[in-house]
């Protein structure tokens, strides 16, 4: 295409040098270095479980290796998801404002900590560490389940993040 945007992988340069927000443009680097790093240890450990379950059959294995690829979809989508809506946004010409491209970046942060806050809640007993404040021990407190939950709304709200400043013409 003449305009630079090749799918997903051009979008990503598409978006960050077509925006005039710099917090965007953060979060471009930022997103793209962690869903980077998230899809490698994804990569590896489906790795490391098809090699430790090579030797067995049956169908629960596929379903196990199926499942890291469904979690690191869940974890990488929201991630590329700003980038991929501000890029289409300006592909398609539409009112070129700041506040768009801001706001989703900062739900794009939000999705962020967001996932920092669901590990944190997931640590095993014996990995936890005592004393580190009463926030992290609350979160060390709840069930493991809960663990999804924190990120779950947060790519719920960059979807709501958009429809909004989409629907206010910003």
């Amino acid at each position: 295409m003449a305009d630079g945007y090749n799918g997903v992988f051009g979008a990503i340069p598409y978006a960050l040098w077509r925006s005039d927000s710099w917090l965007f443009r953060a979060y471009v680097v930022v997103s793209t270095l962690v869903a980077l790093a998230v899809s490698l240890l994804v990569l590896f450990a489906l790795i490391v479980l098809i090699g430790n379950t090579a030797q067995l059959q049956g169908g629960s294995l596929t379903v196990s290796r199926a499942f890291y690829v469904i979690v690191g979809l869940f974890v990488v989508g929201p991630l590329l998801a700003p980038t991929l809506l501000v890029a289409r946004r300006h592909r398609r010409g539409f009112a070129r404002a700041d506040h768009y491209d801001a706001l989703l970046a900062l739900a794009g942060f939000l999705f962020l900590g967001s996932l920092y806050v669901g590990l944190v809640i997931t640590v095993p007993p014996a990995q936890q560490t005592p004393g580190v404040g009463p926030a992290v021990e609350f979160l060390y407190a709840l069930p493991a389940a809960y663990g999804l939950v924190p990120p779950l709304v947060c790519a719920l709200l960059i979807a709501a993040v958009h429809r909004y400043a989409s629907a206010r013409g910003e």
